[in-house]
């Protein structure tokens, strides 16, 4: 009946008595805390002489889940349900929570951590069932920061040894380019702008591909990536119209953040393009820069496939003659400058411009300073001073023979070297 004290979970006062396998408990009938619990006999072996115990000791259930666990249960069924996740989902992320409590280290982490852990079991699971959610769509949804995510994250699918697949690039561009805000005219994107989803989505793709051929994605951020093959797409249906907008300008006009290394993909991205028209036969004569080759991006990556084998065969070739002719022949000649780029690329120097279709790591090496290796000039037969030899004494005999020999040299040096 109510009136029996406050419940100390919601401070309600709406305590009833409930009846559990015959014993009366005490129970908040706002939230279902169990104020207080009945008592019962039982024949156990541990409770000799039939002494009354508590139901959870009687049952031998002594874990109870703790508040911080049900807070976290309940943000990761919120977490999916803003995501729009099948219910399935919702019931293998919950599981990974529960088994990832249970560990020592995962209770006793800071709060932050915890909070983390409520996004990683679901990207965990929207990973497993190839659903496309990124990292960094998770942590701004939980305000978390992207380190403490991506450690806690690898932590987990270790400690629970889970088998987590890679995203899925093509379901990651759907996802990505869906967001767009360039589907239909509004008053912040003029009619020029709006493009037809299914056109600029399959341009995209193609375009994404490309540069995963090309290692423009390999070790490298996803977004960027495709943020700079999206607007390509863009700009290459209607170039007439869109060539004199940046890439600043698309972000905005589709609302959506720039990523800072978008620009250098882009980049990167009209480099191979310029590389694959040198290969077609109708634009290798038309002198094309990073502003033209939009405008035949149709017709390079409809042979695309032909036009970067190649590019790949000649580089190779180019590579292999480098290889057999002297290092100062190359230089002074009319087309020195694309063999002395690739010269100085094969001796490891940094080139000028990326002259071969190479991996952007090979193009733009890494600076390393190799310290110079030091020379030990130890021979061993170095004097010790006296001061330094006491430290190798160890045993009483020792310091004797050392004080007789000192005092020998001593009465030599006396005898050679009269005063």
């Amino acid at each position: 009946m109510p009136g029996r004290g406050r419940c100390p979970d919601c401070g309600s006062t709406e305590l009833v008595e409930d009846s559990h396998y015959s014993q009366s408990q005490l129970v908040c009938s706002d939230c279902g805390c169990v104020v207080t619990e009945g008592v019962l006999t039982t024949t156990f072996s541990d409770e000799g002489n039939l002494r009354e115990v508590t139901y959870s000791r009687s049952t031998g259930e002594n874990e109870q889940v703790s508040r911080s666990q049900q807070r976290g249960l309940r943000r990761v069924r919120d977490l999916c349900r803003v995501l729009q996740l099948p219910p399935t989902f919702e019931d293998t992320a919950v599981a990974y929570y529960q088994q990832a409590y249970r560990h020592a280290g995962i209770r006793a982490a800071r709060l932050q951590k915890k909070e983390v852990l409520v996004g990683c079991c679901v990207l965990i699971t929207c990973r497993q069932h190839n659903w496309p959610l990124t990292m960094g769509a998770i942590c701004t949804l939980l305000y978390a920061d992207l380190d403490v995510f991506s450690s806690t994250y690898m932590q987990i699918v270790k400690l629970l040894g889970l088998d987590v697949p890679s995203l899925c690039l093509a379901e990651l561009v759907k996802t990505y380019c869906s967001s767009f805000k360039l589907f239909q005219a509004s008053p912040s994107v003029p009619a020029k702008y709006v493009e037809d989803k299914e056109k600029m989505l399959s341009r995209t793709l193609q375009l994404v591909e490309l540069a995963s051929e090309t290692w423009l994605v390999t070790g490298r951020h996803p977004l960027p990536v495709i943020t700079a093959a999206t607007f390509l797409a863009w700009q290459s249906l209607q170039p007439a119209y869109r060539l004199s907008c940046s890439l600043a300008r698309f972000c905005k006009l589709a609302n959506v953040d720039l990523p800072y290394p978008a620009s250098s993909r882009l980049q990167e991205l009209l480099a191979v393009l310029l590389r694959m028209a040198e290969h077609l036969a109708w634009l290798r004569v038309l002198r094309l820069d990073k502003r033209s080759v939009v405008k035949h991006i149709g017709d390079l990556l409809q042979h695309r496939h032909s036009l970067v084998r190649s590019a790949f065969r000649d580089g190779a070739a180019e590579v292999e003659t480098l290889e057999k002719e002297p290092p100062g022949q190359g230089q002074g000649q009319g087309e020195g400058e694309v063999g002395n780029n690739s010269l100085g690329l094969l001796q490891g120097k940094r080139p000028a411009s990326p002259a071969l279709l190479l991996p952007p790591c090979m193009l733009k090496p890494p600076k390393r300073t190799c310290p110079a290796p030091q020379v030990s000039t130890v021979t061993g037969d170095e004097d010790i001073s006296d001061s330094e030899i006491e430290q190798y004494l160890r045993t009483p005999q020792e310091v004797r023979d050392f004080q007789r020999a000192q005092t020998a040299r001593q009465a030599a040096t006396s005898v050679t070297n009269p005063p």
